[in-house]
């Protein structure tokens, strides 16, 4: 398990699922109300509403939720949410970058600081990890989508910089203005892709041992459970037989 919190990966314990589920779309709702406002509430004219609806239809936010969603934004209904990035450290030395959608910046930053350094991190000044990553864009495919040569063909041909295949699925990086440009290339090939966003690619990887991938995980797992956090990303490594160890 490397790199960043897919939701559906970090959903290593067991139960509490009924509450993680309404976490998620609760966060893919506010995902797609952000992007409606900052654009027009069209996903066709839209980018990043575009990719926000794609996600949640993958992760099977209903139908009516996501319009509901988008037509918040063009009544200019409910709260102003901006975006707040954080930085710092987890447990092992693990660089994180916790990205958030808050309509309270003091609530966010308090429940942010808690959960890190309840469970063995400390936060940073902004820009005291992000330097060791690249902002790149991320376009994922399950396994389903091909093999390993097919998508990397496809996504040479649309434009992209690299791809990482594993068992799990497909990860096509981009540069940061090409993302939609390539997900557009690559869908009469590989379907529609699971997502579309923005990321931060951790230029080197820490591999963790099995004391702090315990801490780890479960400040990850604090930190999913906050409605205001979008998305965790990280520079860690936690091996399968580690994983497996610990449940996963």
């Amino acid at each position: 398990m490397a790199g960043h919190s897919k939701f559906k990966n970090i959903m290593h314990r067991k139960g509490a699922q009924d509450k993680k589920r309404a976490t998620l779309f609760s966060k893919l709702s506010r995902e797609i109300t952000v992007a409606a406002k900052m654009g027009l509430p069209d996903p066709a004219m839209n980018a990043r509403l575009r990719s926000a609806v794609i996600t949640a239809r993958k992760e099977g936010l209903p139908k009516d939720n996501i319009e509901r969603s988008i037509n918040k934004a063009s009544a200019n209904d409910g709260a102003n949410y901006e975006e707040v990035r954080y930085e710092g450290f987890g447990p092992g030395s693990v660089s994180l970058i916790i990205e958030t959608l808050t309509d309270n910046r003091n609530r966010t930053a308090t429940n942010v600081r808690t959960a890190v350094s309840k469970n063995g991190g400390n936060l940073g000044a902004g820009g005291s990890v992000s330097h060791a990553f690249d902002r790149l864009g991320l376009i994922n495919y399950p396994a389903s989508a091909g093999d390993a040569d097919k998508v990397f063909e496809a996504a040479l041909e649309a434009g992209a910089e690299d791809v990482t295949s594993t068992e799990d699925g497909h990860e096509i990086w981009t540069a940061i203005d090409a993302i939609h440009e390539v997900s557009k290339a690559l869908e009469p090939v590989l379907g529609e892709p699971e997502g579309a966003k923005l990321a931060w690619r951790p230029q080197t990887m820490v591999t963790v041992g099995e004391e702090d991938a315990a801490k780890l995980l479960k400040l990850i797992d604090a930190l999913d459970d906050d409605d205001d956090v979008q998305t965790v990303w990280g520079n860690y490594d936690v091996p399968e037989d580690v994983m497996e160890k610990l449940g996963g």
